[in-house]
């Protein structure tokens, strides 16, 4: 396996992810940022977050296989959220554990969420993108 994920001494331990990834493959891949959208383009959970984040994610899944890499490969995610607000937490939260169930993954990977203005399609509330290496 290329990625070793760790929580270095020090540092708090945050349930859903590591803090630091270890990649010691040579083929580095990068998704682009992923949106709800189904493989025919319909929007899918308009109006609801978790049903995008879990649709995100299920795209990044594919992404990843598409090119013969996991989420046990990836390095880095990347999480953009429309008009962000700590209280919807528990909401990604959700869509990244139906995410997780249906792709049978443990999405651990050290994470960054931040909060936007605005994607360029107003019905999509977030956007995940990630980044993974394989050997």
């Amino acid at each position: 396996m290329a990625v070793t994920l760790v929580n270095p001494s020090g540092l708090p331990e945050i349930p859903i992810y590591k803090q630091v990834s270890v990649a010691t493959g040579s083929k580095l891949i990068h998704v682009a940022g992923q949106v709800a959208w189904d493989a025919d383009g319909n929007n899918i959970g308009v109006g609801d977050l978790a049903a995008q984040v879990e649709q995100c994610y299920v795209n990044v899944g594919a992404a990843l296989a598409g090119v013969g890499a996991t989420f046990d490969d990836v390095v880095k995610l990347t999480m953009h959220v429309v008009d962000w607000r700590p209280e919807q937490m528990p909401q990604v939260l959700d869509g990244i554990a139906r995410a997780a169930a249906k792709l049978g993954v443990t999405p651990a990977a050290p994470a960054s969420l931040f909060g936007i203005v605005a994607l360029d399609v107003p019905e999509h509330l977030v956007e995940v993108e990630a980044t993974a290496v394989l050997e």
